[in-house]
């Protein structure tokens, strides 16, 4: 029996999804606008120092964050479809994916998600923006991430567990 292919359990017909508490780009986008709205709403004293594009090396780092982000995205979305398994997690999981990208990170499209959002963050200096990642990622972790960990193990047994014993959750 192949360890990576889904093993027969309780829970039902192979149809079942994670069941995160809403798709991932949305609440990376709702904290974004969220995060434009209150620094229109409630703007702090002082925006996120020298980061603007106006400043080259505040540039630079937001700019390898929103490059890195979209590499790492990039790179798990292709391990995905390389697995022919759904990436919109409305849909049931065909394959465990937990080589390439996945050897390093068990979630590196959130990673990249998140990256991506960090460098947005810092090109417009919103201290709100910045100020929402800690929610967001907590709603990532106990919304999002526990729930499809969750699914993984009892769609895959203890070929998740082995690989959840092996590969980080994040880096």
């Amino acid at each position: 029996m192949d360890p990576a292919a889904p093993q027969s359990t309780d829970a039902g017909t192979g149809n079942e999804t994670a069941g995160a508490v809403a798709r991932p780009p949305l609440l990376f986008l709702g904290a974004l606008l969220l995060g434009f709205a209150v620094d229109h709403l409630l703007p702090l004293p002082r925006p996120v120092p020298g980061v603007g594009l106006g400043h080259t090396v505040g540039a630079v780092i937001a700019g390898a964050f929103i490059l890195g982000g979209v590499a790492i995205f990039a790179a798990a979305i292709r391990n995905f479809a390389g697995a022919a398994t759904p990436v919109q997690g409305t849909k049931p999981v065909t394959a465990l994916v937990t080589t390439g990208i996945h050897g390093l990170s068990r979630n590196p499209i959130y990673l990249g998600m998140f990256l991506i959002y960090i460098g947005i963050g810092l090109v417009v200096r919103s201290p709100w923006i910045l100020i929402l990642v800690l929610p967001l990622a907590l709603l990532i972790r106990y919304g999002v991430v526990a729930r499809e960990e969750a699914y993984l193990e009892r769609r895959f047994g203890n070929a998740f567990r082995d690989y959840k014993a092996r590969v980080r959750r994040w880096l």
